[in-house]
């Protein structure tokens, strides 16, 4: 059963809630400390399933399955749950869809990826603990200023009628995350969904590769079938994971989170 108290124990908060800036940082970062993108559940085949049903997570049932027994999730059920804490905290939070990048550098369909944002103070927040990264660890504020964050920078660029998220780490180039416009979503919205998804291999995670991230202090961990991400301080270091020990060894190090 949901429950503020109880989330707030898991990700390790206990400072004030009344909906700020700070709040909303502190928040969005400890969440994807504790709580790790996990699509094993997932990974295993393609899946014919019903798209709205599957996004319109029952919150109980998964608050009990992420936050009280400790498996993490994917974009919908994450961010479903902190679209529910934000709300009942007294945040003015909203749905957002977006179109992830893809290796083959095309973007997936409008409503690929689930994530919210926020209104506060005459600003809007973009609030994502649902992307397998690397990702933006504490919400950007929908600007054209670059924002940098723990030594990565991140922009918004419009570009062919979307709002383009780009980040660029240290030594690097700008590359893009994901896009988006900025229309309010419903849940029920998600069913149009389902013809695209027999064509379209939606989010490496509905093709059978097991990913598994996770954010730290100053960074994130992100593996990808064997290969292995780690940024720390806008410093990225990526191998493959040949060995069958190292590599369970990178997953416990993702799934396992200390109490």
């Amino acid at each position: 059963m949901f429950n503020v108290a109880s989330y707030l124990d898991k990700i390790g908060y206990s400072g004030p809630v009344k909906p700020t800036v700070a709040t909303l940082r502190e928040l969005q970062k400890r969440h994807l400390m504790r709580i790790p993108f996990d699509n094993t559940l997932n990974a295993d085949a393609k899946r014919g399933f019903d798209v709205l049903n599957d996004v319109d997570i029952d919150v109980d049932a998964i608050f009990d399955a992420i936050v009280t027994y400790g498996r993490g999730g994917v974009c919908y059920e994450t961010n479903g749950l902190f679209r529910r804490l934000l709300g009942e905290v007294g945040y003015d939070v909203r749905i957002l869809g977006a179109g992830v990048i893809q290796v083959n550098r095309e973007f997936g369909p409008d409503l690929e990826h689930i994530f919210n944002c926020v209104h506060l103070d005459g600003d809007i927040w973009l609030a994502d603990v649902g992307l397998a990264g690397p990702s933006y660890l504490e919400p950007l504020r929908l600007t054209d200023e670059v924002q940098e964050q723990y030594g990565c920078q991140y922009r918004i660029v419009e570009q062919d009628g979307y709002h383009l998220i780009q980040r660029r780490p240290q030594a690097a180039d700008w590359s893009p995350m994901y896009r988006f416009v900025l229309k309010y979503r419903d849940i029920a919205e998600w069913a149009a969904l389902v013809p695209k998804l027999v064509d379209f291999p939606v989010e490496v995670a509905l093709v059978g590769t097991r990913i598994h991230s996770r954010a730290f202090d100053t960074g994130q961990w992100v593996l990808i079938g064997k290969r292995f991400l780690t940024v720390d301080n806008g410093k990225e270091e990526l191998r493959v994971l040949a060995d069958r020990a190292k590599y369970a060894d990178v997953v416990r190090q993702i799934l396992t989170v200390d109490r």
